[in-house]
């Protein structure tokens, strides 16, 4: 799952896209690049997101070559995805 484009299925947050930037058995972290960083992820539990099959393509390699991922590469993907 990581790297996909997640929504929230309810909340304040509800039409927000994220970015999975990690996993773990019950929960993933969602980050936008913008309010929540990479460096304070959102921790939200797998029940309540919706996931999105779709990875940006330069995440994707960053993530396959364990390059460094920027804010900067988080912010234009999901400016990418809603054109």
């Amino acid at each position: 799952m990581i790297g996909k484009f997640a929504t929230s299925k309810a909340g304040h947050d509800k039409t927000k896209l994220y970015v999975i930037i990690k996993e773990d058995s019950e929960y993933v972290y969602l980050v936008d690049g913008d309010l929540k960083t990479l460096d304070k992820p959102k921790k939200k539990s797998k029940k309540h997101i919706q996931i999105i099959n779709r990875v940006d393509e330069i995440i994707q390699n960053k993530l396959e070559t364990k390059a460094i991922i920027y804010n900067e590469d988080i912010k234009r993907a999901i400016k990418l995805y809603w054109r």
